[in-house]
């Protein structure tokens, strides 16, 4: 870890070597949350290249979020009993050539093989990225701001994944995707050492180490995230998906059994005795669920119903990530004032409400009145969210369980990520009694609805026909038009 800061009571966060150490830090963690939006919206054109069958396609990100879910209880342990900088440049230097083998893959085969390569380092870079910026900036204010940082790249991440990876995709190609990750992992490393001093691991926790319990708990962690990828494709009553939940649930109920025998656990149990830890990771579970899938349908809706390119849907976000950042760095100057609880409720309820509106969106929408105002409202509220769940999850954490417990509030967003996939997209398949989005009546505008589920499943099988995305986006204007012309012939009629 950075431990060659300033002298106690100085802030280590006002001198060169702070502010470097934490832009470095900041980096490891936009490395990490842009590893799933920056692949999305090239997935028609991987599917085109690599001729992937529609039932693989979805392993592109499935198998990235499994082996991250699945490791990252380990990888934050190992950063706690290795080293922080092992840990860390162990894991960027995975990420980094599964990215390149990713973006040079022949076939199918190698590109999802990589990809899970890929998840594995972000497992083990992304924890021990945490618990060095928590051990390093560790007097109130700085530790405030840098958490506060670290949360904006949470939302950051994703909606600046999404813009680059149309930018990319629709430019050089979507194997330059994963090709950009090659050169920043290698600053990260060459920073690694330059900021970060060394640890000597812990030779008394590597002696007694649980493998057992290291084995039930990924294994656990794998098959619950498994499952919850599976279920919308499975069904959630299917034998498959309650079976692997029921294993995952086995396989976790004995991690627990043996943690507490164990002298040397893994998983310290009494690491969920620190206030405010346990609390934060079951709400950020919980809004993620909903907030992070809204986006994910938000961003279908602009491609497949409003006939955005790939480049102008990932271009939409921009202002939003903006607005991401500004909440959570403004959220983080309140916290000294206001606490972490008033701003998490008060972040949680803005987006709720900019969820809210976006659930309104009309069938032939506008960008500027229907998606833009309702995305902004949540980017905000996220921003809040994100700094006071980073904030009050990490208070109170002792050094030793530093890398633990960053891999628990990790986990914990990625566990929402995919946990509120895997529920509204079996809702979206259900548009009789869930997610059919009608046109308002009054409006003018046609009635029919738009199917989240069929949709999903049409952007995994991309666009076959070179001119097919002009070819929609000319009738989707001619759409608005007559829908516009119905409108006003509607308040004509009534007028007379």
């Amino acid at each position: 870890m950075t431990e060659a800061m300033a002298p106690p009571g100085a802030s280590f966060l006002a001198s060169r070597k702070g502010q470097l150490t934490l832009v470095f830090l900041l980096v490891v963690a936009l490395l990490d949350f842009m590893g799933i939006a920056i692949v999305n919206v090239a997935l028609p054109t991987i599917q085109r290249d690599l001729h992937f069958s529609q039932q693989n396609l979805q392993w592109v990100i499935s198998g990235y979020v499994v082996t991250y879910g699945g490791f990252m209880l380990l990888g934050g342990r190992l950063a706690d009993l290795l080293g922080r900088r092992v840990t860390l440049v162990l894991g960027t230097a995975v990420f980094g050539i599964a990215a390149i083998i990713g973006g040079a893959a022949p076939n199918a085969g190698t590109l999802v093989g990589a990809r899970l390569a890929q998840g594995l380092g972000a497992a083990l870079m992304t924890p021990a990225g945490l618990s060095a910026l928590t051990t390093s900036f560790n007097t109130g204010t700085d530790r405030v701001k840098a958490l506060g940082a670290w949360g904006a790249m949470g939302g950051l991440g994703g909606v600046l994944g999404v813009f680059l990876g149309g930018v990319i995709s629709s430019g050089p190609g979507w194997r330059w995707v994963l090709y950009i990750n090659a050169p920043l992992c290698a600053a990260v490393i060459i920073a690694a050492y330059l900021l970060m001093s060394g640890e000597a691991p812990r030779r008394s926790g590597l002696a007694s180490f649980d493998m057992l319990g290291a084995l039930l708990g990924t294994a656990g962690m794998l098959l619950l995230v498994y499952a919850l990828v599976k279920a919308p494709d499975n069904g959630w009553g299917s034998g498959a998906t309650i079976g692997e939940l029921a294993g995952a649930g086995v396989l976790l109920a004995a991690l627990v059994i043996n943690e507490l025998r164990h002298p040397n656990p893994v998983l310290p149990l009494s690491i969920f005795k620190i206030k405010g830890l346990a609390a934060t990771d079951a709400a950020q579970v919980l809004g993620l669920a909903g907030f992070n899938s809204a986006f994910f349908f938000v961003t279908l809706y602009m491609q497949e119903v409003l006939h955005f390119s790939a480049l102008r849907a990932g271009a939409a976000y921009v202002p939003i990530a903006a607005i991401v950042v500004v909440g959570s760095i403004g959220g983080s100057g309140l916290v000294p004032r206001l606490g972490t609880r008033p701003l998490i409720v008060a972040g949680a309820t803005i987006a709720t409400g900019g969820l809210y509106w976006v659930s309104k969106i009309p069938v032939h929408g506008y960008y500027w009145t229907d998606i833009f105002p309702p995305l902004m409202i949540m980017g905000l509220g996220l921003g809040l969210v994100f700094a006071g769940v980073q904030i009050a999850g990490n208070a109170g954490v002792p050094p030793d369980k530093a890398g633990l417990a960053g891999a628990l509030i990790t986990a914990s967003f990625q566990l929402g990520v995919a946990l509120g996939l895997a529920i509204l997209s079996a809702l979206a398949d259900r548009p009789d009694e869930f997610a059919a989005v009608r046109a308002p009546r009054g409006t003018g505008r046609p009635g029919r609805r738009i199917h989240a589920g069929a949709a999903r499943r049409h952007l995994l099988r991309g666009r076959r026909d070179p001119d097919r995305a002009a070819r929609r986006q000319h009738e989707g204007r001619a759409a608005r038009r007559d829908a516009g012309r119905d409108h006003r012939r509607g308040d004509h009629r009534r007028g007379e």
